[in-house]
């Protein structure tokens, strides 16, 4: 055991001679192509450009963290500064030459790894590999645009296509949507876990296959109509080839098996996405492989079998600066034992099974120029020191051949008359059109079970309850999940809530939704009202996994001051500009002591704070920072914190990693090795058990959070950093809620807060 597991040796002779024969990279780079292949994937990161402290981060990054990589050597290797992706807009994505391996094992750079780490969890940077954020850019997502993501597991995509929505921080609830679906169960949870570290209000995730996911439907204005999406990403599952530079795997496993037995469901996947997709709707189709069998063969099929109702875009004019290859219009198809085939017609009978006619290119010259397939992006790994990837841009014109009459939405309406009645039909465009059916003897059982149906959903509806479908439908195994109850417009619940928090009349108390139909309700999350549009009509037809952003938490000394519900940190942008009341103005002092002290007494903030708390009740409260644009070296964004106001003292409810990153963008050092963590870990246990409290006064900022920060690593776990999401839909609790100013009452809280887990889900 002590040589460790023996190198893989990256070589593979059938690889090589595939893709020579296929002639996908020019012949005098060829060499150059292997050679990138073999290195190491340099490190990426993309900065959440919606975030109104993206600058700050940038500028973190660049003046502190950065420099300090300058003139380091890593192994022998000598670290070069970190270069911006000259395509990505506004300096947001980043690439070094250093390899996650190295990132993660050096010395020297584990400060600047504990930053990525921590950033990530926040949801302020995404790690992400280079040519995967091509896709969304392609899709020129705005606000108001429906979205599916067909395929997203684990989700740094989906997180790119939330920002795009969220382009505008004044709209806390932009029109558009994302449908986040993947077909692995386990998966989805993945892409719960990145789709939260956003908190966007305008997100669901649903466990689907892909090749047949539903038809959903929407109300409008008062009719039922098919909804067809704006926007859809199409980034289906592949062989991988692409991503040998990370994936070394794949030198040893690779085979062209694997893309035949990829190239149907591919084929299904993009065809039932461009169904979906609304007239005028841009679908993106991507791989990260090489193989034309998975990218130009699904492509040029699906083109063919639209008969003009697709188009492929061209897209050289975007993303300046990106070097790309155009699409192929020849290739050949071969076996794993080395076996070519140019034509369907040489395939023998007994290989018909593994090789389909959709695999080979359109032999009519001027269909395959109509096709326009050069229009195709390939990207190879030795151009910009990436991995391989293949991107191809549709646009639909027109309704697809076969649904041309695109399926009808029966709606049950209240008239009748006689033996007619009143449905409605969608007609070629999408739209609804009234139709009257009499009602035929031999179709009277249909209609029982389907007004029985309707009868279950409508029922369901009034409830505002929107449960898992019938076990019967569901195939897919899987957790169990929890329905989505819409809260009544009547509920006693949320009076004393806008009442203590002064909410504003347009607030829209009807998307606010909890998880349980019984018992008290422990957590209120919201959704955008075009989701619980979806949420309500689809009941019976969708498994959703997870959708709305936590806004309030039940809170049981809430309920002695008025309010039984204090705010959580997740939902606060999206609620602050609804509240009226309970806010506090603090300035960059104040904020540092909020974030570094556990739960610091009044007499430590600022005179205007205290002025401000005295005359205000105890409980949850709303802390707002707004920067002086006349001290610019004091953070330049503002933030809104949750608090919580005492007797005698005022602190925040804020996660670690938040809080973090806060005193970071203010020039607070908050980097501790982690073997001093360790240390001061079990100095802390020592303490805690001889019974000692350590008094806070004349500790330097720098100890007090790095205090703060092994008290809440002991409090929560890491789970916020470690845990695989496990089998709960929502986000792990917050578990610092209810610390006491003494150890003693940490302690009592902690157990209390251990028992509340189990109902996470709530």
């Amino acid at each position: 055991w002590a040589g460790g597991y023996p190198e893989i040796v990256k070589e593979n002779e059938l690889f090589e001679r595939y893709y020579r024969e296929l002639g996908i990279v020019p012949a005098a780079e060829w060499d150059a192509f292997m050679a990138a292949l073999r290195e190491p994937l340099p490190a990426t990161l993309r900065i959440t450009g919606y975030r109104s402290h993206a600058k700050e981060i940038l500028h973190c990054l660049k003046e502190k963290y950065f420099k300090e990589l300058q003139d380091l050597e890593v192994d022998g290797q000598k670290v070069e500064m970190p270069q911006s992706l000259s395509w990505y807009p506004e300096e947001l994505a980043w690439h070094t030459n250093l390899s996650r391996k190295i990132l993660r094992k050096s010395p020297q750079l584990e400060k600047f790894h504990q930053f990525l780490v921590s950033e990530t969890e926040c949801g302020n940077i995404s790690r992400q590999e280079a040519v995967s954020m091509i896709p969304p850019l392609l899709l020129n997502v705005n606000p108001h645009h429906k979205i599916l993501d067909m395929c997203a597991a684990p989700g740094s995509k989906t997180a790119q296509l939330i920002e795009m929505l969220h382009a505008d921080m004044n709209v806390p609830f932009p029109k558009g949507f994302v449908i986040a679906n993947d077909v692995d169960n386990k998966r989805c949870y993945l892409l719960v876990h990145q789709a939260k570290r956003l908190n966007s209000p305008c997100i669901m995730v649903v466990n689907h296959d892909a090749s047949s996911i539903p038809n959903l439907q929407i109300d409008v204005d008062g009719r039922k109509e098919v909804l067809f999406y704006d926007r859809i990403l199409c980034d289906v599952p592949c062989s991988g080839d692409g991503t040998m530079r990370k994936n070394i795997d794949v030198w040893k496993k690779w085979t062209t098996q694997n893309s035949l037995q990829l190239h149907g469901l591919q084929l299904r996947i993009a065809t039932r996405g461009v169904e979906q997709l609304a007239e005028g709707g841009r679908m993106v189709y991507s791989t990260c492989s090489l193989n034309p069998i998975e990218n130009e063969a699904v492509i040029a099929s699906l083109l063919e079998k639209s008969q003009g109702a697709l188009e492929l875009a061209d897209v050289s004019s975007e993303l300046p600066g990106l070097k790309r290859m155009p699409g192929i219009t020849k290739w050949k198809v071969m076996l794993k034992d080395g076996q070519w085939f140019e034509e369907w017609k040489d395939v023998p009978s007994n290989r018909q099974t593994q090789i389909r006619p959709t695999m080979f290119p359109v032999k009519d010259e001027e269909k395959l120029k109509a096709m326009n397939l050069e229009r195709c992006l390939r990207i190879l790994p030795h151009h910009q020191n990436t991995g391989g990837f293949f991107v191809a841009v549709l646009i639909k014109k027109s309704p697809m051949p076969w649904n041309k009459r695109q399926p009808k939405v029966h709606q049950k309406l209240p008239q009748r008359t006689g033996d007619t009645e009143v449905t409605a039909a969608t007609s070629d465009n999408g739209c609804e059109c009234i139709n009257e059916e009499p009602t035929l003897p031999e179709n009277e059982e249909a209609k029982k079970v389907e007004e029985l149906q309707n009868s279950v959903s409508e029922e369901s509806k009034k409830e505002r309850v929107c449960g898992p479908p019938p076990s019967k439908k569901m195939k897919l195994f899987g957790f169990k999940e929890d329905p989505f109850v819409f809260l009544p417009e009547d509920d006693p619940l949320f009076l004393p809530i806008q009442k203590f928090y002064a909410l504003d009349p347009s607030f829209p108390k009807m998307n606010l939704l909890t998880r349980t139909q019984e018992g008290k309700k422990r957590q209120l999350y919201m959704v955008s009202k075009e989701l619980r549009n979806v949420l309500l009509n689809n009941s019976e037809k969708m498994k959703v996994i997870n959708t709305g952003i936590k806004v309030w938490s039940r809170n049981s000394d809430g309920e002695q001051f008025g309010c039984a519900f204090r705010l959580a940190q997740e939902g606060i942008y999206t609620l602050y500009p609804f509240i009226h009341a309970r806010i506090i103005n603090v300035c960059i002092e104040d904020v540092k002591i909020l974030l570094t002290q556990e739960n610091p007494f009044l007499s430590k903030f600022s005179s205007e704070t205290q002025k401000k708390v005295k005359d205000m009740a105890m409980g949850s409260i709303v802390l707002k920072y707004d920067p002086d644009p006349e001290k610019p070296d004091d953070l330049q964004c503002p933030i809104v914190l949750c608090g919580w106001q005492g007797k005698t003292s005022l602190r925040a409810f804020v996660p670690k990693n938040e809080r973090l990153h806060y005193l970071r963008m203010m020039g607070v050092e908050v980097f501790k090795a982690k073997r001093k963590e360790e240390e001061s870990e079990s100095k802390l246990e020592e303490e805690v058990q001889h019974g000692l409290a350590q008094t806070e006064e004349g500790m330097d900022v720098e100890d007090k959070e790095h205090d703060l920060v092994v008290k809440m690593e002991a409090e929560i776990g890491e789970e916020s950093s470690h845990s695989p999401v496990g089998s709960s839909a929502m986000e792990v609790e917050n578990k610092i809620e209810d610390l006491g100013q003494s150890s003693k009452n940490t302690n009592s809280h902690v157990s209390q807060e251990s028992k509340d887990t189990g109902n996470v889900k709530d």
